[in-house]
């Protein structure tokens, strides 16, 4: 059905406007002064705008609309900003059935409907008749849960049944119940006459935000430039015009989980700058809160960019990470020869003094690099959870090609019926034109102790210590050790 033509539209639409409340005169609402939005990085935002809206002592009936189509209506909140104890919320409806052509078909089951077929060579072929079925249907399963199920249009004729009608549709009315726009209406008691400046807030699905970095780091990957992008998706049927923006960092906790947002953007390469960041940061609560310098219009069904800072010369750390024996349990037999590749990690301080210092958000890391060419080229990323100021960050890029690890056990030994000793040797080859410091990571359970290595190792907690394995360019170091185990 290409075209929808709707009879006597005006008329029809201005007794849906007061179908809620009979034939009642709704009071003025004027158009947004002020909007400002909240959005978490759980799918969903806070709202608050507001309105001046023109009351008489007594009850008012008052539409208010362009409110999000996926609002929570219990999550509403009215306020009279100029009389807070004068107005008072007496009863809210949420109307949210749209004037779409489903829905329209939907509310005409069992009405005369008139659809013109336009036929080749300019013909017109009419179809009149009492509609018997729509072409999309509501279906509650036993939990109460809602799906949509296609059907075919189906019309009753004078000389027949037709199935699949479409084309251009006529009627004479449009059903009760259907509003142009998701609209919230409210009885209100008011004990002060005039115009009032109110706040509507409320809470509502389809807003989203993520944090992605851009991380350009030099030749000897000592130090890199880093970019920050948020980038924010509004699937929440709205439009919020000249917004004051703000983003909630931190895992807020909701009784019902939100969907993850579905776009995923390749953030475009920016040359990180010294500029002043054009979000302010605070902490609130125990989460952090990002407030955007002036305001911007977010837009339905509009993905947005925004840069959250710039850091230049971050000093970082290259880290050469084996770690090939994280699952295995030595003393229930799980040893053996064991090779793994070498983890290539970059390890950067979120700190005043590395031009850093502000809490970063979760998000996704892409690491640069240029070439002998001068282009630039990508050379892995990472994922990072929220990070507070003064906290490490290791972003894993991929593994090493030029440097090989191996793990091989070389005797075990059953000392008694609770106590094994487990000897291990760990080959560390080096390809690369320069030197390279290898950390081989080891885990053991229970109680256990080193009796002897041929290297110095760091116990790093209750199962697991380290070895820091320094390799010449184009040579192998070894490491042996015996672990007793009890």
């Amino acid at each position: 059905m290409s075209r929808t033509i709707l009879k006597s539209l005006t008329v029809a639409l201005a007794l849906t406007l007061a179908s809620s409340y009979g034939a009642r005169a709704l009071e003025e609402v004027s158009d947004s002064k002020d909007v400002s939005i909240t959005i978490y990085n759980q799918n969903f935002g806070l709202v608050r705008d507001n309105r001046d809206i023109t009351l008489k002592d007594g009850i008012n009936y008052v539409r208010f609309e362009d409110v999000a189509a996926g609002i929570d209506p219990t999550t509403v909140s009215f306020t009279s900003l100029t009389a807070p104890n004068a107005v008072a919320v007496r009863e809210q409806n949420y109307q949210f059935d749209l004037m779409d052509m489903d829905t329209i078909l939907a509310r005409s089951v069992g009405k005369t409907v008139k659809f013109n077929q336009y036929l080749s060579g300019g013909a017109v072929r009419e179809i009149t008749g009492t509609l018997l079925s729509s072409p999309s249907v509501s279906v509650s399963d036993s939990n109460g849960n809602v799906s949509e199920r296609r059907q075919a249009t189906v019309v009753k004729t004078g000389s027949g049944i037709v199935v699949g009608a479409g084309g251009e549709l006529e009627i004479t009315e449009l059903p009760d119940g259907l509003v142009s726009k998701p609209s919230l209406l409210w009885k209100l008691e008011s004990e002060k006459a005039g115009v009032h400046n109110t706040e509507i807030s409320y809470q509502t699905q389809g807003l989203n935000w993520k944090c992605d970095y851009v991380a350009v780091a030099n030749a000897d990957d000592s130090m890199l430039d880093l970019t920050s992008w948020v980038t924010l998706d509004n699937k929440s049927g709205a439009t919020y015009k000249n917004a004051a923006l703000k983003l909630m960092a931190g895992d807020v906790h909701k009784v019902q989980n939100a969907d993850a947002m579905a776009p995923q953007m390749e953030m475009a390469y920016a040359k990180s700058s010294a500029a002043e960041p054009q979000f302010a940061e605070q902490a609130f609560a125990e989460y952090h809160l990002y407030s955007l310098k002036g305001k911007t219009d977010v837009r339905d069904n509009e993905t947005k960019q925004l840069t959250l800072f710039n850091a230049s010369a971050v000093p970082v750390k290259k880290l050469y990470i084996f770690d090939s024996n994280g699952g295995v349990q030595p003393y229930y037999g799980g040893g053996g020869d064991q090779s793994k590749k070498i983890n290539v990690k970059l390890e950067l301080a979120n700190t005043q003094a590395n031009n850093l210092g502000m809490p970063m958000p979760k998000g996704k890391v892409r690491v640069y690099k240029k070439d002998n060419d001068g282009a630039l080229q990508f050379v892995g990323e990472d994922l990072i959870d929220h990070t507070a100021k003064d906290e490490k960050i290791r972003v894993y890029l991929g593994d090493a090609f030029d440097i090989v690890g191996e793990r091989v056990q070389t005797g075990q030994q059953q000392v008694n019926d609770r106590v094994q000793r487990l000897s291990y040797s760990i080959s560390i080859r080096n390809h690369k034109k320069e030197a390279v410091t290898v950390t081989s990571v080891e885990h053991t359970w229970g109680d256990w102790k080193i009796l002897n290595s041929s290297l110095p190792y760091t116990k790093k907690d209750a199962h697991s210590f380290e070895f820091a394995i320094k390799v010449a360019p184009n040579s192998e170091e070894k490491v042996t050790y015996t672990v007793e185990v009890r």
